[in-house]
């Protein structure tokens, strides 16, 4: 496999997580960097000895690069994207893709039509405990699936939705659904398949933002079981679990920590050799983020080298959206959402005044 060449948009929280993974990967390169805040741009460049921009366009003319990583505010993705998608790059997008069905609807269109791969990172898929508990689903051990609940407990302070103007907005950020627990919720659904319907409550507690710092739902899955997820940024003073359990007529499994890192219960009826791998797999993440983004992009390599479906491409990122989405037109209209649906109350990638 011959090295492939990245180049960073956006220089904020999350991009020290792809600086390392790229730099842990033999045939990766970070080659450039840019942010509109020039003194951030300046910052990653001479960390990594590196040009540096505050303008995307002039790092895409000036720079061979084969890979972009759009790490800028969420609300902004779909309209990066649509600005750089002319250089005919692959594009690596944070969560989640878009804010809008719409536009995430767009930019699988227009990938699709310029003939690049778009990638959108859920790197919590390639944690152990996580793929250990996919390959007993895929298995079919858990046999009828009875029940998927997810646990988002985690501590952001004032201090974090003041950083930057767009934390803690409906146009550019959302709320603990969208922002800190749509990994989770990608989780949930990539176990427990497709979801019919859900319903869903939130509010806000401790933060003076617009939208939810704390959320539950309900969901009835396509295959008739039933999911709980409970999300919040209010627990003090520290994190406290990033967690999904599954259970089915045949096994329990439950991965805690607070990164979805560690496992908890591992019980089947049935026993296979690798179940002693089960608390091998345990690892304690330095932060929320956990540890999977450098598998997540060696996947990304893999795909765009072989010409394969990358594990989460722009389809597949689009589904935790979708119930992003009807999680909060169930909350505005407080009534039980369907999907397929169409947007109608969801303030989501929306002026803030516009919905009140």
């Amino acid at each position: 496999m011959r090295k492939y060449k990245f180049a960073l948009t956006g220089c904020g929280r999350i991009s020290y997580k792809h600086v390392n993974a790229i730099s842990e990967i033999e045939n990766a390169e970070l080659v450039a960097v840019c942010d509109t805040k020039e003194e951030r741009a300046k910052k990653k460049g001479e960390e990594n000895n590196i040009p540096w921009y505050a303008d995307y366009h002039k790092m895409l003319e000036n720079e061979d690069v084969d890979i972009v990583n759009i790490l800028v505010e969420s609300g902004k993705h779909a309209e990066v994207f649509k600005e750089i998608v002319k250089y005919k790059k692959h594009i690596i997008v944070e969560k989640p893709m878009a804010l809008t069905l719409s536009d995430a609807d767009d930019m699988i269109k227009i990938s699709d039509k310029v003939g690049i791969k778009i990638f959108v990172v859920k790197q919590n898929r390639f944690n152990a405990p996580v793929q250990l508990l996919r390959r007993a689903l895929e298995e079919g051990r858990f046999g009828k699936l009875i029940l998927g609940t997810v646990r988002v407990r985690w501590h952001r302070d004032q201090s974090y939705y003041d950083q930057d103007y767009w934390r803690g907005t409906w146009k550019y950020d959302g709320g603990v659904f969208t922002n800190q627990a749509s990994h989770h919720l990608d989780l949930l659904e990539w176990m427990m398949g497709d979801v019919e319907s859900v319903f869903a409550k939130s509010d806000t507690f401790l933060h003076k933002i617009e939208v939810e710092d704390t959320g539950v739902a309900l969901f009835r899955f396509t295959n008739g079981a039933l999911g709980t997820f409970e999300a919040t940024t209010c627990t003090n003073p520290v994190d406290l679990e990033g967690s999904i359990s599954i259970l089915g007529e045949n096994g329990t499994v439950e991965i805690g920590g607070f990164a979805v890192n560690e496992m908890k219960v591992w019980n089947f009826r049935d026993k296979k050799d690798y179940d002693k791998e089960a608390f091998n797999a345990n690892y304690i993440p330095k932060n929320v983020y956990g540890s999977g983004h450098k598998e997540y992009i060696k996947n990304v390599l893999n795909a765009i080298e072989n010409g394969t479906k990358g594990l989460v491409e722009g389809i597949e990122g689009r589904k935790s959206l979708e119930l992003i989405n009807a999680i909060y037109e169930s909350i505005e209209t407080g009534k039980e959402i369907f999907l397929i649906f169409k947007p109608k109350k969801c303030k989501l990638g929306n002026d803030y005044e516009k919905n009140i």
